[in-house]
């Protein structure tokens, strides 16, 4: 009776002993698992404000997989490259913005030192309906060839400063959506990048060549610059809604955009139907737009270094259309069924861009302020 009494003691004991065991076990193998650098699902999260051009690529799940796959899962929230500068980022790792001006502006401002990774960039490029691009083909304002080209800078300036209409362009009288000013539309240049840039390259023209940098440039060219803005009104905040609302076939005709989200977009499955009336037309005087990211710490600086150097990443960025920095053997790639629409090797003029504070000033002028 007594033997049969400890039975359910000795079990219980046994047990416990048993779950410790089990418990130290499971310890033992997650230590070991930390110290043969067995990531698994444990990563580092970062947390960054990107421009809007780039929330597709975060959003990836490729990208995700190969971020989480080097140790990071990235949060991201966007916000125009020069809105920015009102945000803390002190509560971010990083900011991501479209190009080198308000990635510097922003370096100087949190004392960030050293330089900055510069993973991929992309040219400007002004995409047109079909109809569009054979009239300014047939008024010596751009030159095609398939369903690309080259637009001419230097006689847009000059249809702009004469107020040339579509009306008074040879051709365009078959088209009835053709009316109005001729005018490319652009995002605000006062928070967008894209817009900042298409001031940067268009004033370098207006300037017979020079880049701005003297009070008497800038007053010099603010009376075109604020015709280019003015005629526009209403603005698009990001180059994402302006590229949206012209392939849904709403809004103006002529509509200046990332070369990668063109090249995104005919990466995609559905993006052929789309193309079909597409031109894209390259500047013969354009700016690349570097995108740039600042590291607030170590964590963010990491993971730009990442993006430029990790080889998966650079075929994931040139698949989103971006141009990663160096050999362009990733982007000849990746857009290789696209060449109809797309050009591999850039062989346009690049415009230099002002300092910061130059095109801070100038775009408050073209926009009246």
């Amino acid at each position: 009776m007594g033997s049969g009494s400890t039975l359910p003691g000795v079990r219980r004991i046994a047990g416990i002993v048993l779950a410790v065991l089990l418990i130290g076990g499971v310890v033992a193998a997650v230590v070991a698992g930390r110290d043969t650098g067995d990531k698994g699902t444990a990563t580092k999260t970062v947390h960054g404000v990107i421009g809007s051009e780039k929330a597709e690529f975060f959003a990836d799940p490729e990208v995700v997989k190969a971020l989480a796959a080097k140790g990071y899962t990235v949060k991201t929230e966007t916000s125009g490259s020069w809105a920015m500068e009102g945000l803390d980022l002190k509560e971010y790792d990083f900011a991501f913005p479209s190009s080198q001006a308000p990635a510097e502006e922003l370096a100087a401002k949190y004392k960030v030192r050293g330089t900055l990774p510069r993973p991929f960039y992309s040219p400007l490029v002004v995409v047109a309906h079909r109809d569009a691009a054979e009239v300014l083909r047939r008024n010596g304002l751009a030159k095609l060839e398939k369903s690309r080209g080259t637009f001419d800078m230097t006689a847009y300036l000059k249809a702009a400063e004469d107020g040339r209409t579509w009306q008074q362009l040879k051709g365009a009288e078959k088209y009835g959506e053709l009316t109005g000013l001729l005018y490319i539309a652009t995002t605000d240049p006062t928070t967008s990048n894209s817009g900042a840039l298409y001031l940067a390259a268009t004033s370098f023209v207006a300037n017979g060549g020079r880049v701005v940098a003297a009070d008497a440039d800038v007053r010099k060219t603010a009376p075109l610059l604020h015709e280019l803005i003015s005629v526009q009104g209403a603005q698009q905040t990001s180059t994402d809604a302006a590229f949206r609302d012209f392939v849904s076939g709403v809004g103006n005709p002529l509509v200046l955009v990332y070369e990668s989200q063109v090249a995104a977009l005919l990466n995609q499955d559905q993006g052929q139907a789309s193309a079909d009336d597409l031109v894209v037309l390259y500047p013969d005087t354009t700016v690349n737009s570097d995108h740039t990211v600042v590291p607030v710490t170590q964590e963010g600086r990491a993971l730009g270094e990442l993006l430029g150097t990790d080889p998966t990443l650079r075929k994931l960025a040139a698949r989103h259309g971006f141009r990663p920095q160096g050999a362009a053997t990733e982007f000849t790639a990746a857009t290789a069924d696209h060449t109809t629409y797309l050009t591999p090797r850039l062989a346009v003029r690049q415009a230099p861009v002002p300092t910061s504070e130059v095109l801070h000033e100038m775009a408050r002028r073209a926009r009246g302020q």
